[in-house]
């Protein structure tokens, strides 16, 4: 173009947005002589759509002192923001500004208000905005039923599908994923089928693969793998590698080599097999023992390219996200957080507690493993949380990845030692620990 101008530099950026290159977004935002609240929100939503939470919270920050009046797209992005990184302190100073605004907080807003306040692990305000908002619609019941699910308060989930159908709104397909995602969470089994053919036969609701996500997890969770995987195998869609890669964890749990094997034989025979299925499957040799299959596995991975994701885990202090992953030594608090580290392992050992090495998928020595153990990422963050704030406040810590169980065990006896109320999301559902018990119920 002989001259560029605001409206083709906003369709450049959104163009390289919506295929993920952020990088050269920026680049192009960064070179605008002048910026209208489309162009900011379109920088700041590709940050929240693609991953980079923290980037997204960090350009509205700048949106904000460029004296740039936000939209309720940019709330709705910025909102999406602070649930994926869990930056509750952030998230309640968004719900104070869109109250001293011009705007309201209709259906949209409020859902993903409820959505928010639910990821960043505060419930009570999570429902204080569900019950503020005057005509609810389905897809508000739907954000509070899913944020209700991933917390494990089953009871309350079923509840609120209850009341849907007395306030005369029809339950859609994301009803279902979260109502039967909350049975999943508390093994209700015949629950769970009853829904799913409710589902199907009464209100004509066709399966997706996020249906039989939640009953293969569901099922799998319960013990009942070949109950699941011939669940999988009749069903009547296109199965995905997540379908696939539920059951696979789900042998993991309950240590079922042979099912596992079966499973990525079958793959690889269609041609499905991929990254993640090896990772799995390796993940169940590493379970049993089997340092041979491991070894094996990895081979396969390395030949493929194929790397895991690495576990990070964030908490929230000051409106500020820390970041840590294993073994971490770049906090510029490092030397506070692994001293805090070592008062709480002579805690621990006081109350009697000892590692749980099989949590640690190598084939290193008991006293390795415990050291790996030491420098989990979980605690990490949660030394963080204990020198950072005052004592008997809330502590919550957000994992990328599911928890181990040695980190479940010890987070669930810290918090008994200190009196402290511990939330912690991870890659599945939240866990509320108070007095050493947890709200999963060791389910999860």
């Amino acid at each position: 173009m002989p001259e560029t101008n605001l409206v083709s530099f906003t369709a450049m950026i959104t163009g390289y947005a919506k295929i993920g290159d952020l990088d050269e977004a920026r680049m192009l935002f960064d070179g605008m002589k002048e910026r209208d609240v489309v162009s900011w929100n379109v920088m700041i939503d590709g940050y929240a759509q693609h991953g980079r939470p923290n980037e997204s919270l960090i350009l509205f920050r700048q949106m904000l002192k460029a004296r740039m009046k936000p939209n309720e797209a940019t709330m709705l992005a910025v909102l999406s923001a602070c649930g994926q990184v869990g930056a509750l302190e952030s998230g309640k100073w968004i719900h104070l500004y869109l109250g001293y605004s011009s705007m309201s907080i209709n259906a949209h807003l409020g859902t993903a208000l409820i959505d928010m306040y639910s990821k960043c692990g505060s419930l009570e305000d999570a429902r204080m905005v569900f019950d503020g908002i005057k005509d609810k619609d389905s897809v508000v019941y739907n954000a509070m039923i899913v944020g209700y699910a991933i917390h494990g308060f089953t009871q309350e989930a079923l509840n609120l599908f209850m009341e849907m159908s007395q306030v005369g709104l029809h339950p859609t397909d994301i009803t279902f994923i979260g109502i039967l995602s909350a049975c999943a969470h508390a093994g209700l089994v015949s629950e769970g089928w009853a829904l799913f053919n409710l589902m199907k036969d009464d209100c004509g609701i066709q399966p997706k693969v996020e249906h039989y996500g939640c009953m293969v997890n569901l099922l799998g969770r319960a013990g009942k793998l070949e109950e699941a995987y011939d669940l999988v195998k009749g069903t009547s869609i296109d199965t995905d590698s997540v379908l696939w890669g539920t059951l696979l964890g789900a042998c993991r749990l309950h240590k079922n080599v042979d099912l596992g094997e079966q499973i990525v034989e079958f793959l690889h025979g269609l041609g499905l097999a991929n990254s993640g299925t090896y990772v799995l499957l390796s993940n169940i040799y590493a379970s049993t023992g089997n340092w041979d299959g491991v070894a094996r596995m990895r081979a396969v991975m390395k030949q493929s390219g194929v790397q895991k994701e690495p576990g990070c885990s964030s908490i929230e202090v000051n409106n500020k996200v820390h970041e840590f992953l294993a073994g971490d030594m770049k906090h510029p608090k490092s030397k506070e957080i692994y001293e805090m580290l070592k008062q709480m392992n002579k805690w621990l050992k006081a109350h009697g507690y000892t590692s749980q090495t099989d949590a640690v998928l190598h084939n290193i020595g008991d006293a390795e493993k415990e050291r790996s153990l030491e420098v989990h990422i979980e605690k990490l963050a949660l030394a963080f949380g204990l020198i950072s704030t005052k004592p008997r406040t809330t502590i919550k810590i957000f994992k990328n990845l599911r928890v181990c169980p040695d980190c479940h065990a010890v987070i669930k006896l810290i918090s008994k030692i200190t009196g402290r109320k511990i939330v912690m999301r991870d890659r599945n559902r939240f866990h509320h620990c108070v007095d050493g018990l947890c709200s999963c119920g060791d389910y999860w």
